[in-house]
C-alpha cells in the first residue's frame, strides 16, 4: 500500500491534528505493509513525516519515502544527503523531461498517480495543495482531508 500526503505549506494545528493522524493511519493501514510518500516541504509536510516517524516506532512494515522533484547537482549537494539520514528511501519519478519550475506539481501528480489513499489538509481553495489535491479527485482516488470534519467522521476517526 502507498499513503501520500498532501496539504497547505502554512499548516497550523500539529497538537490539534496528530491524534486523530496516528488514529487514521492505523484504521487505513491495518497489518498491511505501507510505503509512505512524503514531499518533504512546507508545515503540512514535515506534520506528515514527523507522524509517519512515529507511526514507523511500533510498526516496522513501514517505509518513508522522499519523493523528489529535483535531481540537479546543486539540489544533491545541497539537500539530497539530509534526505537520505531522514528517509528509508528516495524516489525520483520520470520528469526530468519537465520543465524546473513546475518539478514540484509534476511531482506531486506522479505521487498521487502512486498511491492508494491521499491524506491532505486543504481548507483553501487556491494554491499548489488544493491543485493537487482536486487532482487526485478527479484520479478516483481514497483522498481524506483532515480540515474535513464529515469526511474523517466516514473513517470513524
Amino acid at each position: 500500500m502507498v499513503i501520500a500526503f498532501l496539504g497547505h505549506s502554512d499548516f497550523i494545528g500539529w497538537a490539534e491534528y496528530e491524534s486523530t493522524m496516528m488514529h487514521l493511519l492505523k484504521a487505513i493501514i491495518g497489518e498491511e505493509a505501507v510505503d509512505f510518500y512524503l514531499g518533504g516541504y512546507g508545515n503540512f509536510d514535515s506534520f506528515a513525516y514527523e507522524c509517519c516517524r512515529k507511526y514507523k516506532l511500533n510498526n516496522k512494515r513501514c517505509n518513508l519515502v522522499f519523493v523528489t522533484p529535483y535531481v540537479t547537482e546543486e539540489y544533491q549537494r545541497t539537500r539530497l544527503q539530509y534526505e537520505k539520514e531522514r528517509y528509508d528511501c528516495i524516489l525520483y519519478p520520470e520528469i526530468e523531461d519537465k520543465p524546473l519550475r513546475f518539478a514540484i506539481t509534476y511531482r506531486n501528480r506522479a505521487m498521487i498517480d502512486s498511491a492508494d489513499v491521499v491524506i491532505a489538509y486543504i481548507r483553501k481553495t487556491y494554491g499548489g495543495a488544493y491543485k493537487t489535491y482536486r487532482y487526485a479527485i478527479g484520479k478516483n482516488k481514497t483522498v481524506i482531508n483532515l480540515a474535513d470534519e464529515e469526511a474523517l467522521q466516514r473513517f470513524c476517526i
